[in-house]
C-alpha cells in the first residue's frame, strides 16, 4: 500500500477538490481526512457513517462539588482564570468552585494542590472521529469539538485506522487530504507517508507558503510534487514558482487553469471527473498519473 498526502501550504488552493478527484480515479484505496480542524472532504464524498469513537486527546480538571470546602486555592493557582466560584452548595460552604472546561489548559496545578483532594484529573472528550463508507471505498474521518485542540494526534490517530483497514481490506492506495500550513496537524499528517503533493495557487502569499511547506518535507526527507492550481489567474507568479521549485529540486507536475467547473461539482456533491468530462478532467487525470508514477 502506497501512501499519498494532499497538503498546502495555506487554505483555499484546491487542495480538498484534487484530493476528491482522486479519489474518484484510484480504483482500490482508501481514503482519510487529516484536515480535522476544519474537514469538508466528506462535503463532496457523501460518507455513510458505520462506526463512530469519541477522542480524547488529554485531560481536564473537574471539580466534586460534594468535597469541595470552597478555600479558593485552585481558582488562585489557575493561570488561565478557567475556575470560579459558581457551584451548587453543599454541607460545609453555601457556593462551591467549578471549573470552566473550555477555559481549562490540562496543566494540572488545581490537582495538586488542592488540600482536600476534591479534584480529578480525567480524559477530556475532545471531539469524535468516524469509519464511513464512501462511492470510492471506505473514508476515515473526524470532528473535533469547539475550542478543542490536540489535532495532531487526532490526525495520527486517522492514518493509523486509515492504514489498517487498507491492509486488512489488501488496498492499493492511502489517499489523505492533509492540512494546510506546516504546523503539528501537517507535520502529523505527512510523517512516514510514501509521497507528498503541495497544491499551491499563483499568488505571493502561495508562493511563500509552498516555500515554508517545501523546507518541512525536506526535513522529513519525503519525496515532494507540486500542482500549480488556477495557475492562468497570474501567469507571471506561476513561473516564479516554478523557477524556485526547480532550485528546490521540486518536480512541479501538474498545471490546473481557473475553472467554475470544480465549485460547481462541489455544489452537486460531486468530483469534477464526476462532474465534467472535459479539459478540466483530463489535466487532473494528467496529475494523478503523475503521481502513480511517482509512487512506482
Amino acid at each position: 500500500m502506497k501512501e499519498l498526502v494532499v497538503i498546502s501550504g495555506k487554505g483555499g488552493t484546491g487542495k480538498t477538490s484534487i484530493a476528491a478527484a482522486f479519489a474518484s480515479l484510484a480504483q482500490n484505496a482508501v481514503l482519510a481526512d487529516c484536515d480535522v480542524d476544519a474537514a469538508d472532504l466528506h462535503l463532496v464524498l457523501s460518507p455513510t457513517i458505520r462506526q463512530q469513537s469519541d477522542f480524547s486527546g488529554g485531560k481536564k480538571a473537574f471539580i466534586n462539588t460534594d468535597k469541595c470546602v470552597g478555600c479558593g486555592k485552585c481558582a488562585e493557582m489557575c493561570r488561565f482564570e478557567a475556575i470560579h466560584l459558581n457551584g451548587q452548595a453543599n454541607d460545609v460552604v453555601e457556593k462551591t468552585y467549578t471549573v470552566n472546561p473550555f477555559s481549562c489548559e490540562g496543566c494540572k496545578v488545581c490537582v495538586e494542590f488542592c488540600p482536600v483532594n476534591a479534584i480529578s484529573f480525567e480524559p477530556a472528550i475532545n471531539g469524535k472521529w468516524f469509519v464511513s463508507d464512501t462511492r470510492f471505498g471506505p473514508m476515515i474521518h473526524a470532528k473535533l469539538g469547539i475550542a478543542e485542540e490536540n489535532s495532531g494526534k487526532l490526525v495520527t490517530l486517522i492514518r493509523q485506522k486509515a492504514k489498517e483497514i487498507a491492509a486488512e481490506q489488501k488496498r492499493d492506495y492511502l489517499i489523505v487530504d492533509g492540512s494546510p500550513g506546516i504546523g503539528c496537524p501537517v507535520i502529523a499528517s505527512i510523517t512516514g507517508a510514501d509521497l507528498v503533493l503541495v497544491v499551491t495557487e499563483p499568488t505571493l502569499s502561495g508562493k511563500h507558503d509552498l516555500e515554508r511547506v517545501a523546507e518541512l518535507t525536506k526535513n522529513f526527507g519525503i519525496e515532494t510534487l507540486v500542482c500549480i492550481n488556477k495557475y492562468d489567474i497570474n501567469p507571471q507568479m506561476s513561473d516564479l514558482i516554478r523557477e524556485d521549485a526547480v532550485k528546490r529540486g521540486l518536480k512541479v507536475v501538474g498545471a490546473i487553469p481557473y475553472n467554475e467547473a470544480f465549485t460547481k461539482a462541489q455544489i452537486m456533491k460531486a468530483t469534477v471527473i464526476e462532474y465534467t468530462g472535459g479539459d478540466i478532467a483530463e489535466k487532473v487525470k494528467a496529475l494523478w498519473r503523475e503521481v502513480v508514477y511517482a509512487l512506482g
